[in-house]
């Protein structure tokens, strides 16, 4: 059950960095390859790597902006996204509810 689940939960794009560059692609209204470009420059790594999921699994658990599996101690869900918007310097709907939530 737990590779069913893997692999499964990897088709929305946290394997790799498909979530961060749609996310970009709505926020600063770019073109798929621009948004490529922003996210694959304030991750420190090529336009190329940002599709290995090897190389994005030990970037994403780094930088503390959630991975597929649980891992000890890591940020995830709503932690996750507001560690993804500091980084990728964009606002996340989800995360500006919960502010107004907690105030």
């Amino acid at each position: 059950m737990a590779i069913a689940h893997f692999v499964a939960s990897g088709m929305g794009g946290i394997r790799s960095a498909g979530d961060l560059v749609a996310r970009v692609e709505y926020d600063k209204n770019l073109k798929v390859d621009k948004a490529k470009e922003y996210v694959a420059k304030k991750l420190g790594i090529s336009t190329l790597d940002i599709a290995d999921e090897h190389i994005m699994r030990d970037l994403r658990e780094e930088l503390k902006i959630g991975v597929i599996t649980g891992v000890p101690g890591a940020p995830r869900g709503i932690a996750a996204k507001m560690n993804i918007e500091k980084l990728l310097g964009i606002k996340i709907n989800s995360c500006e509810k919960f502010r107004e939530q907690i105030r």
